[in-house]
């Protein structure tokens, strides 16, 4: 069901890329939205809450739908990567997840442009197109080549983002911004990226890319090594031992509450995994 309101969601994008009728919306400051965030998650929404009427939904352009404080709960970003997807640039997904009592089961990234599915099912393993994938052997930060985003929502933080920033590009190999970070863990799952570090996301971002992870044998953590990273939106992720050198470089130079000192984030707990 995550994959069949996922591709009706990619119709949606597919059909409204390179849409010159497009205006983009400010949400907040540089966050925009469209009219295809909006028609993709609608075209999600239905197939999800036709299916099953009772589950909770936390979904990006709508908030919270359904039933409060129901057994299930799916996050939902019908297009993330929105700026990119504006501007003609065809890096974006749409991301689903559906979450049992607060524990990820299902996890979805659909690449539209180029048709690549990502799928992980807890305790099944992770899926590329069908097939099994796995995180990169690369167990070093030495040599490793990243992927990472800038914190354009929470811009006072762009200082302690630059030092850490600086810290890991001096030990990788190579350091890639592509703009949507859902694409983005998702390709750390399947070993395109070795590893992966952003501030300040949000669950809808987050939670599917961080389970296909978890489910290709690799680690995901907020800064501290704990397991907020859907509350805080701090994530680390990666195989286990380069995830282990990056989490310890990383944490020499910001820490959750050195990050909440400078924008205030909120606290709770969630699943993470190694």
């Amino acid at each position: 069901m995550a994959e069949k309101a996922a591709r009706a969601g990619a119709r949606v994008l597919e059909d409204r890329y390179r849409d010159s009728t497009l205006e983009p919306e400010l949400k907040a400051e540089y966050d925009y939205v469209s009219e295809a965030d909006r028609e993709s998650e609608a075209a999600i929404l239905e197939v999800v809450r036709g299916a099953f009427p009772d589950h909770e939904i936390l979904a990006e352009e709508s908030g919270r739908v359904g039933s409060s404080g129901a057994e299930f709960e799916w996050l939902i970003d019908p297009l993330d990567g929105t700026s990119n997807f504006l501007q003609g640039l065809p890096i974006f997904a749409v991301s689903i997840a559906c979450r049992h009592n607060g524990r990820t089961q299902i996890g979805v990234v659909l690449d539209p442009i180029r048709d690549n599915l990502f799928t992980a099912l807890r305790g099944g393993g992770a899926f590329l197109n069908g097939r099994p994938m796995r995180v990169s052997e690369h167990q070093s930060l030495t040599g490793s080549f990243l992927a990472t985003g800038y914190p354009f929502r929470a811009r006072q933080a762009l200082d302690l983002y630059l030092e850490t920033f600086r810290a890991v590009f001096l030990e990788a190999r190579g350091l890639r911004r592509c703009g949507a970070a859902a694409l983005d863990l998702a390709f750390t799952a399947c070993g395109t990226f070795d590893g992966f570090f952003e501030f300040r996301l949000s669950p809808w971002d987050i939670a599917a890319g961080a389970f296909l992870i978890e489910e290709a044998g690799g680690c995901v953590s907020d800064l501290d090594g704990g397991e907020r990273y859907l509350e805080t939106g701090n994530v680390i992720a990666g195989p286990p031992g380069l995830f282990d050198e990056l989490r310890e470089l990383i944490g020499t130079h910001v820490s959750e509450d050195r990050l909440d000192a400078v924008v205030p984030g909120t606290t709770g707990e969630t699943e993470g995994a190694c």
